[in-house]
C-alpha cells in the first residue's frame, strides 16, 4: 500500500530544498541529515523519514550528494519542467506577482493576468493582461493547471468558480477569506492580514 505524504511533509521538503541551495552557495558538496535537520528545525530522523517516502536514501557515513539531492527534490516538485501560472486580478498584489523576478528560478512562469476592468487589459504587455472572458480558452490552449487569486474578497468565490470551470486544478488564494474548492481542485489560502495580526499579537505579548 502506497503511503501518501502529508501536506506538512511537502512543506518540509520545500524547506529542505531551500536550505540545500543555501548550502550550495557556501560550497557544500555533501550534506548529512543532522546538518539539514538543524538548518530547518526538525530532527534528523524526520529528515530521513520524509526522504524515504520518495525513495531517497543517503550513505550512512557519506551523507547525501548535494546536487543529486536537489535534483531529486526538483523532480518531486515538477521543477524539471516549467510550470505556467495565471493570475486573476491586476491590482497591487497581482502586479507585484507579475513583476517578481524570482519565480522562474523556481521553475514557475506567470504567463498571463486576467481582470474584469477593460482599462487594465494590455494584450501586448510582456505578461499580457486579458479579459476574464478569455480565461477558459487561454487555460485550455496553454495547458494551465495553476492559478492565483488576487482579487478583493467580494469577488473571490466567483473567480474561484471561473477558474475551476476553466480546468485549473491548483489555486493559491490571496483574497482575505477562506475558500474551499470542490473535489479534484487543491487550494491554498494565504491571508496576509491574518498572518500579520497574529505576528503583531505575539510580538506585543513578548514585549509585555
Amino acid at each position: 500500500m502506497t503511503v501518501l505524504p502529508s501536506r506538512n511533509c511537502i512543506v518540509r521538503l520545500s524547506r529542505y530544498k531551500n536550505a540545500l541551495h543555501r548550502f550550495r552557495t557556501l560550497g557544500f558538496i555533501k550534506v548529512f541529515s543532522d546538518t539539514l535537520a538543524e538548518e530547518v528545525g526538525v530532527t534528523s530522523s524526520q529528515v530521513r523519514k520524509d526522504f524515504s517516502l520518495f525513495g531517497i536514501s543517503g550513505k550512512k557515513r557519506g551523507g547525501y550528494d548535494l546536487d543529486e539531492l536537489i535534483e531529486k527534490l526538483n523532480n518531486i516538485f515538477g521543477k524539471d519542467r516549467l510550470e505556467k501560472v495565471v493570475v486573476i486580478g491586476c491590482g497591487n498584489i497581482g502586479r507585484a506577482l507579475i513583476n517578481y523576478k524570482g519565480f522562474e528560478r523556481e521553475g514557475i512562469k506567470i504567463t498571463a493576468c486576467f481582470d474584469i476592468d477593460p482599462a487594465k487589459c494590455k494584450k501586448e504587455a510582456a505578461v499580457p493582461v486579458l479579459a476574464m472572458e478569455d480565461l477558459c480558452a487561454y487555460v485550455n490552449e496553454n495547458g494551465i493547471k495553476i492559478g492565483i487569486i488576487a482579487v478583493p474578497d467580494i469577488a473571490a468565490r466567483q473567480v474561484m468558480g471561473s477558474m475551476v470551470s476553466a480546468g485549473i486544478k491548483g489555486i493559491l488564494n490571496f483574497a482575505p477569506l477562506e475558500l474551499k474548492a470542490p473535489g479534484g481542485t487543491v487550494i491554498n489560502n494565504v491571508n496576509l492580514g491574518l498572518e500579520l495580526e497574529n505576528l503583531i499579537y505575539f510580538v506585543n505579548s513578548v514585549s509585555d
